[in-house]
């Protein structure tokens, strides 16, 4: 950013910075409209990526057990990963879902709402979502509960509240008896890159729809990197109302608001 305009009707130049502003005013009048809304839209782009990554932090001092720090919701938050885990790894598309949630905590209100997230991982977002207020329950495979729980109870405890629960979710897995719809209600299911190369995506779109009410909101952090990616997105449609709310070009990140289809009128 410069500090300063050039001084009106001189051309004397005093540094770098003031040349650089008029030769991205002269740029921008001779663009064409349209493509200068798109290089307004990657430069907010750029903005943005960069407000999110800068939350990130690595500790100074290292430790016995090794840690990553993120800053949301007014708390540091110190998050254990595994390395040789996809699951225990926190990914941009986590960071994104945070932000958003932070960001929007008006508009999507978690206080006292009942929220699952599914793919849960290193449980940043779960706790951020109970950090702001939220009944939250965190799910994944079995071999990643212990780590979850781990990063769940060290972030959250007396800081919440609403205590998070975790809980065991294998993808199309005994839905019916673990998350039964007479007496589970969720408000919102919270998801970040849990489409991949994996070969359970159907027993996913099962999952969300098993979990998913006439109300319930899914908030869901996609990054693309394969034609699977976008197929998938196409089945998804089928079975709920897609709303692509944010966009991030320069992580291959897209952000969807989603509520099943076919519900009846308020």
């Amino acid at each position: 950013m410069w500090n300063r305009r050039p001084p009106s009707g001189k051309q004397h130049l005093r540094d770098d910075n003031e040349v650089t502003y008029i030769e991205t005013s002269v740029k921008s009048s001779l663009m064409d409209p349209e493509v200068q809304g798109e290089a307004e839209e990657e430069c907010d782009d750029t903005r943005v990526v960069r407000e999110i990554m800068a939350r990130c932090f690595i500790p100074a001092v290292v430790t016995t057990i090794s840690w990553e720090g993120f800053h949301f919701v007014g708390h540091e938050i110190r998050i254990k990963e595994a390395t040789d885990c996809y699951g225990a790894v926190v990914w941009p598309s986590a960071l994104v879902l945070c932000y958003f949630l932070e960001k929007n905590a008006k508009q999507y209100n978690m206080v006292d709402k009942n929220v699952i997230e599914i793919g849960a991982g290193t449980g940043l977002v779960s706790i951020v979502a109970s950090l702001l207020g939220a009944r939250v329950t965190a799910t994944d495979l079995p071999e990643l509960l212990g780590n979850l729980q781990y990063n769940i109870s060290r972030n959250t405890k007396l800081k919440c509240k609403h205590l998070p629960q975790v809980k065991e979710l294998s993808w199309g897995v005994a839905l019916h008896e673990n998350f039964p719809r007479s007496s589970h209600n969720f408000d919102y299911i919270l998801a970040a890159d849990v489409v991949y190369a994996h070969p359970f995506l159907e027993e996913l779109l099962v999952t969300f729809d098993h979990l998913c009410r006439e109300t319930t909101i899914i908030l869901w952090a996609m990054k693309f990197r394969l034609e699977k990616e976008n197929k998938f997105v196409d089945r998804f449609q089928e079975l709920f109302d897609l709303e692509e709310i944010s966009s991030f070009p320069s992580l291959n990140i897209k952000l969807y608001k989603a509520m099943k289809k076919n519900r009846r009128s308020a």
